[in-house]
């Protein structure tokens, strides 16, 4: 057999060359070293600070806003502060037209006036009605004295009775009429009081001192004052301490206590990190969609006045922290290489906060596409970091994401491939 083969390739030395490229190449293609489309990227284990935070988002709110409005109706005649404006407690912020009101005032006046004349006359009645009362106490009993002596009749000793009790009874009257008419002076002189309680009331004052931060009226504006009290302004009481308010899910309301330290941003600002505490953790839940909700007071210092009223605040509320301990990456612990590169039974899923505190590693080897497997004890968890209690020293690289190598379009997205392989 070969010798037949020899004697062929001899007779056919250009096509033996051929199918001996041919094989040739096959072997090579079947032997060579596939080249792998990724790498993974590691980051060195190092210590620093593991922070966990709730994050939640809220509204920038002055500690101490007054609305200021008014109790009676009329036209706003004169305004004398504007948006932003420095008050005082006291200070005249505006005017409502007093006409009506200062009539009201005169007539209630006047009312009083015939009140107090009234009661005069039933007081001079019932001083006539006491004289009248004792000339017929005193006929009374001189017609009685007679009449038991038999010089005056039973008719004439009758007649002087029933003139002695009219006088008795027109004295109560007068009497009467007398409280009556007191009475109406009260009710006039509480109806004057209210009346000028009223007018003093068409002039607007500071009830504390602050800033005005909104201003609801100018000149010329009518206000009616009939079913509620409407409001003309509002005064934030001192803006160099302000309050936000901040809406945490109740997932994690649970993980906040007062007095726990808070860093926020305001879109006004991002660059800015704003330092706070946590003040009051209200109890009375806030139902959104079928999403139940707490809100977190804390309370800021706005020394600089940067901070507005209504300003929308990206609130981080810090948990648990720690300093100068062993820490990776969070990520690293949800990381999962190839399974053609682990050389060991897939592991299970992405851990959670919930888990057992003993965890997984893939740290870097000699081969880069074979990490060394390794379990850690874990502690503090944040987003961002994690510490690390055991299993693993400072120096350590480990793998946090995967890179793809493949090229791309450039109209396509060229950021890394960060997805871990299970």
């Amino acid at each position: 057999m070969l010798t037949k083969l020899g004697s062929w390739v001899k007779r056919h030395k250009v096509w033996s060359a051929l199918i001996a490229l041919v094989l040739l190449f096959i072997v090579y293609r079947i032997v060579r070293p596939t080249p792998h489309e990724y790498e993974y990227i590691s980051e060195t284990v190092a210590r620093g600070e593991v922070q966990r935070v709730v994050s939640a988002s809220g509204k920038v709110r002055a500690l101490n806003t007054i609305k200021v409005g008014t109790e009676v109706s009329g036209q706003v005649t004169k305004v004398y502060v504007d948006f932003n404006s420095p008050v005082t407690a006291g200070q005249v912020l505006a005017e409502i037209d007093p006409t009506r009101v200062r009539a009201r005032v005169q007539q209630i006046e006047a009312q009083v006036a015939l009140a107090r004349a009234g009661l005069q006359q039933t007081v001079a009645n019932v001083a006539r009605a006491r004289a009248e009362l004792q000339i017929q106490e005193r006929d009374f009993a001189r017609q009685k004295s007679l009449a038991e002596r038999g010089f005056v009749s039973k008719a004439n000793l009758d007649a002087a009775q029933t003139r002695l009790n009219s006088a008795r009874n027109a004295l109560e009257v007068a009497t009467a009429q007398t409280q009556s008419g007191d009475a109406q002076i009260r009710q006039a002189n509480a109806e004057l009081s209210s009346a000028r309680l009223d007018l003093t009331r068409t002039v607007i004052i500071a009830p504390a001192s602050g800033v005005i931060i909104n201003k609801l009226v100018e000149p010329g504006t009518t206000v009616a004052a009939s079913f509620q009290t409407p409001n003309l302004f509002e005064i934030a009481a001192d803006t160099t301490k302000m309050q936000v308010e901040a809406s945490v899910d109740e997932a994690d309301i649970g993980q906040i206590v007062e007095g726990q330290d808070v860093n926020f941003t305001v879109d006004s600002y991002p660059d800015d990190v704003f330092r706070a505490k946590v003040r009051q953790i209200r109890k009375a839940p806030v139902e959104t969609q079928n999403v139940v909700s707490y809100l977190v007071i804390i309370d800021v210092d706005n020394l600089d006045g940067k901070l507005l009223p209504g300003m929308t605040a990206n609130v981080e509320i810090i948990t648990g922290a720690k300093r100068n301990v062993l820490r990776v990456p969070t990520n690293a612990l949800r990381f999962r290489p190839k399974p053609a590169d682990r050389g060991e039974p897939q592991q299970p899923a992405e851990p959670s906060r919930n888990d057992s505190p003993r965890q997984v590693l893939y740290l870097v080897s000699t081969d880069p596409y074979r990490p060394t497997r390794k379990p850690v004890k874990i502690g503090l968890q944040g987003d961002d970091y994690t510490e690390i209690v055991s299993g693993i020293k400072s120096g350590d690289k480990v793998l946090v994401r995967t890179k793809s190598l493949k090229p791309r379009p450039e109209s396509e997205d060229t950021e890394d491939d960060d997805s871990a392989a299970s």
